[in-house]
C-alpha cells in the first residue's frame, strides 16, 4: 500500500499537525515503506506459534509466602493519641 501526498496531508490536517510542502513527499515515501513492511509482516503464519507472556524463558523467583512481623496492633494503638474499641479516632474532616 503506497500513501499519496494528498493522503499525508489528510493524516497531518487530523492530526493537528504542522507539515511542511518539502516534507510531505518524504514523509508519503517513509509511511509508504513502514506500511508494506507491515503488510509483510501480516503474510506470515502464525498457525503453528503458541502464545506467549513474555518473549524471554524466565522464571521469576518469588519468596515464600510467610508471616515476617508479630502482631504490635496493642503497642501502636498504645501511643496512639485517640482509641476507642480497637479503632483510631481521627477529627472529622468532612461535615
Amino acid at each position: 500500500m503506497s500513501l499519496s501526498p494528498e493522503q499525508v496531508k489528510q493524516v497531518a490536517h487530523l492530526a493537528r499537525l504542522s507539515l511542511p510542502p518539502e516534507k510531505v513527499g518524504p514523509y508519503a515515501t517513509q509511511l509508504s515503506n513502514i506500511l508494506q513492511m507491515v503488510d509483510q509482516l501480516s503474510g506470515a503464519s502464525t498457525d503453528q506459534v503458541p502464545p506467549m507472556a513474555h518473549p524471554l524463558e524466565m522464571v521469576q523467583r518469588l519468596r515464600a509466602d510467610a508471616v515476617s512481623e508479630e502482631n504490635r496492633r496493642e503497642a501502636f494503638q498504645a501511643i496512639a493519641p485517640a482509641v476507642e474499641n480497637g479503632v483510631y479516632l481521627v477529627p472529622r474532616v468532612i461535615e
